[in-house]
Parts: structure tokens; sequence; C-alpha cells
């Protein structure tokens, strides 16, 4: 292997290690407003620190790689495609951090019902999955995998909209709820932002394996 070779090679190590970061913060998300733990919600809030020491070492490798070896084609969107997606993962980091967050500002636990109603726990597990798989989608080279993630975020948005009807009403008929509700509203909002943040990854995937630029395309145009 060439010394660019192995840049690369622990350019995308480095990668997959923040990735999985991530993952986790979404998952001990979940976990914290399932259980009302603070603890485990303030593990998440720690983890955005991490988060952000990756986003600064893999902002640096890639400036390295383009000064010392200027790399052309392939190589050289995989660069393109480091920066980006390193990017979208600091800032679903800081949006894990935030969904933490509400849950500490919680002044009780949340309303079980009001959690089932708006369906907020499947919205985490799709965010999840769509990290999960993205990851996957990079690291194994599927573009087709990584086109998935269009229909998932337009899913998100569904359930997004449909939470916010259900807590407008809920703020309406329960003004003793109010509090904690909104808190819900603001944890929906956040999900569907990770949806976006992802979807923008998979075009980065895209763009790297098949040299396809998706941004501001047609949805129906991103699924060719």
């Amino acid at each position: 292997m060439t010394q660019l070779d192995n840049e690369l090679t622990e350019l995308k190590s480095s990668i997959l290690e923040m990735w999985n970061l991530v993952i986790s913060q979404m998952i001990k998300g979940d976990e914290a407003l399932r259980t009302f733990d603070r603890d485990i919600a303030m593990e998440v809030m720690e983890t955005e620190k991490r988060v952000n020491m990756y986003e600064l070492k893999i902002d640096k490798d890639c400036e390295n790689i383009f000064a010392l070896f200027q790399p052309v084609a392939t190589d050289l969107r995989l660069i393109l495609a480091s920066l980006k997606i390193n990017n979208n993962l600091e800032r679903i980091g800081d949006i894990a951090a935030s969904i933490a967050e509400f849950t500490l500002r919680a002044d009780k636990d949340f309303d079980k019902n009001i959690l089932e109603l708006t369906k907020i726990f499947e919205m985490y597990a799709i965010a999840r999955e769509m990290l999960a798989d993205t990851l996957e989608a990079f690291d194994k080279e599927d573009t087709r995998l990584a086109r998935t993630m269009f229909k998932r975020d337009n899913h998100l948005d569904e359930l997004d909209r449909l939470a916010l009807d259900v807590l407008s009403q809920r703020i309406i008929l329960m003004p003793e709820q109010a509090h904690n509700n909104l808190l819900v509203m603001s944890m929906v909002n956040k999900l569907e932002r990770v949806g976006d943040q992802t979807k923008n990854i998979a075009e980065e995937i895209i763009f790297y394996f098949e040299a396809k630029v998706l941004k501001h395309k047609k949805r129906k145009d991103k699924l060719k």
C-alpha cells in the first residue's frame, strides 16, 4: 500500500468510529427517554464532546491529505464526501445531545400515552436504523442501501406531522401537561432533523462511489 492508501484507510477508520459513537448517542437517548434516566441523558450530552473531537481530527486529516498528496478521481471524492459526512455526523451528535437535554428539562416523567400516540420511539428506531444502514452502505460500498434513506426520511417527515397534530391538540386540552408536551414536540422535531442529516450522508455515499451529485435533485431522480 502507498502512503496515500494508508492515510485514506486511517481516515475511513476514524469516520466509522465517529459514526458508531453517534449511533450510541441515539441508542442511549432512546433509553433515557423510555426510563426517564437522567444519568443516561447526561452521558449522551457528555459523549457529544467526543464527537466534536472526532470532527476536528477528521477535518485536519482531510486538510493534510489534500496538502500532501493532491488526490484525484475516487480518492478525491472520498475526501470531499468525508468532509461533508463528518459535518453531518457532528450535527447529528448535537441533535442527540439536545434531545437528551430535553429529557433533563422535564419536570416529571413523560406521559406514556403521549409518547405512544406521537410514535416517538418509532421515530427513534427509524433514525437509528438509518444511521446504522448508512454506515454499512459506506463501509460496504452499497449505494442501493444508501438510496433507501430517501423513502425512510419521508416516513420520518410523515410521523413528525402526525406527532405535531397530536401534541397541538393535547396542549390545548391538557394545559397542565403543556411543559412536558412541548418538550416532546421539540424532541420530535429534532428526530425529523436526524433523518434530514442522514439523507444528506446517503447523498455523499452515492457521490463517492458513483460520482453522481444528488443535492437539490427531485426525489424521483434520487431513486434512479
